[in-house]
């Protein structure tokens, strides 16, 4: 089975990924967007949620060794958590910044001093998010193996980050596969898929 096309294929079968080329969204950056993703939706749907966990375990092999799992905040934990559970791992989670009160934790869970982390993320997009996740783990004393994300919009920017931060990153699906299966399932037609294709090619640009 390609796991790639299946992923897409059941993100915008729960409408996790929404593909709106005739009325964008705006992100909270203010990029217009002929896509958005929610996969925090996936949750609600038992099936499709083991399908996901079951896709990272398999995914995560290729990371090993590592010996802790840690979620991006928010989105990235709930997946996180259940892969942890399903490998039998420590769990721990990581904020955008510092908690301004208490123990002004940045890291949630007890961290094991020189562990080996995984991180698992929703989405990329710039991989700004996660990168910071990655730089407070290695902070922190620990090793990181990788990240792991469900889906990437695939920009170069975000491959430029990981590379720079020499951190190695997959996922377990990608915009073009995502444009793939939503001609073939006919989501979209040919003019919508080259209006997706032209936004992918320049998003900060795209609808002005």
């Amino acid at each position: 089975m390609n796991i790639a096309a299946e992923v897409a294929r059941r993100l915008l079968q729960i409408n996790a990924i929404k593909l709106s080329p005739q009325n964008p969204f705006t992100w909270a950056s203010g990029i217009k967007s002929p896509i958005y993703c929610d996969n925090r939706i996936v949750l609600s749907y038992p099936g499709i949620r083991r399908f996901i966990i079951d896709s990272f375990a398999q995914k995560a092999e290729a990371f090993k060794p590592f010996d802790t799992i840690a979620g991006v905040a928010t989105a990235g934990i709930a997946h996180g958590a259940l892969l942890a559970e399903q490998l039998a791992m420590p769990f721990v989670y990581v904020r955008s910044k510092p908690k301004g009160h208490g123990r002004q934790n940045q890291i949630e869970g007890e961290l094991r001093p020189g562990a080996t982390v995984l991180v698992i993320e929703d989405l990329i997009s710039t991989g700004g998010s996660c990168l910071k996740a990655v730089e407070a783990l290695r902070e922190a004393g620990s090793e990181v193996a990788g990240v792991l994300a469900i889906f990437t919009y695939g920009f170069d920017e975000a491959e430029a980050a990981f590379k720079e931060a020499g951190c190695p990153f997959d996922t377990l699906s990608s915009y073009p596969v995502l444009l793939e299966e939503a001609v073939r399932e006919h989501y979209i037609d040919n003019e919508e898929l080259a209006t997706l294709r032209e936004w992918r090619k320049g998003p900060g640009a795209w609808g002005e």
